[in-house]
């Protein structure tokens, strides 16, 4: 649940940078150079989750669950006809 929890807080975490970055933009115009690191950071805690989801994936604390697209896994594949 904790690892659930980390995911999405980090997930608003990107989104608020996207704003920011927004915020900044349009109030300082083009030549901030607070919209960059703005959106570096959010780069940065982009590239960061991604290796943590994997890392979690290879020590066995995420599970992916695959999407189910009606087939029955019950059935042999010889009768999926």
């Amino acid at each position: 649940m904790i690892t659930k929890t980390l995911i999405v807080f980090v997930l608003l975490l990107i989104i608020a940078s996207l704003g920011l970055a927004l915020r900044y933009l349009l109030m300082d115009g083009q030549r901030s150079t607070r919209t960059v690191k703005a959106l570096t950071f959010r780069i940065g805690i982009s590239i960061a989750l991604f290796f943590l989801l994997l890392l979690g994936y290879q020590a066995g604390i995420l599970h992916p669950h695959g999407l189910n697209m009606g087939v029955n896994k019950a059935q042999p594949s010889a009768e999926r006809k």
